[in-house]
């Protein structure tokens, strides 16, 4: 049987529970982001969230502490940047393809689509904004080399969520039958193109020049 997040902690055992606890706020924060993709901010309620994760609302409380201070963390992607964007630059493209779609079929979760359900959440939909530009696409720019980082970097992450969207939302039957890693593989080239850049970024030469 598996132990309550409330329940007392067995002396010296305190693993399963940290684990149940750690468990419980993903829960809770996987609750919040389904909802945060398919109703208004203002529409979502601690109980809603609650009984989307199958746990109680004061336990929402008792982890997050309020609506607002749940939300901010929903509304980060620090922590989903950090996963991201952890691979060296020359294999960060095919990473990134990778990362979207693994995370799409385990956790059902999408790492960058919820900017795409700004235009639902009003003065909370800029906090998402804000935070999209300054935790992922500027955060890419930084590690970029050569000309031109920011667009780069914007044009790498819009392939990305055109992936995700046909992935997640179009659920296109062809591309989700492929492996993981077919995938990976054919579309990592056309992330990475822009991640190293062409002659005018000061990035390798195109195919044209080398032939030429």
């Amino acid at each position: 049987m598996s132990t309550s997040p409330d329940a007392p902690v067995p002396t010296g055992s305190p693993a399963p529970v940290r684990r149940d606890a750690e468990a419980t706020r993903a829960a809770i924060l996987r609750a919040a982001r389904y909802l945060l993709a398919r109703q208004a901010h203002a529409d979502i309620t601690l109980k809603a969230v609650a009984e989307r994760a199958g746990v109680s609302a004061p336990l929402v409380l008792k982890y997050f502490g309020n609506k607002d201070a749940l939300f901010a963390r929903v509304m980060s992607f620090q922590e989903d940047a950090d996963a991201l964007l952890d691979a060296p630059l020359e294999r960060l493209g095919r990473h990134m393809v990778r990362h979207v779609l693994v995370s799409q079929r385990e956790r059902g979760a999408d790492p960058l689509l919820r900017i795409a359900f700004a235009p639902l959440h009003g003065d909370h939909g800029d906090v998402l904004r804000a935070n999209f530009r300054t935790q992922v696409t500027e955060r890419l720019a930084a590690r970029l080399n050569g000309a031109h980082r920011g667009v780069r970097a914007e044009l790498a992450v819009a392939a990305l969520l055109g992936l995700g969207v046909m992935f997640g939302i179009a659920r296109g039957s062809e591309l989700r039958a492929m492996p993981v890693d077919d995938v990976a593989d054919r579309y990592g080239p056309t992330i990475q193109t822009h991640l190293d850049g062409g002659p005018d970024d000061g990035g390798p030469r195109s195919a044209a020049g080398r032939r030429g």
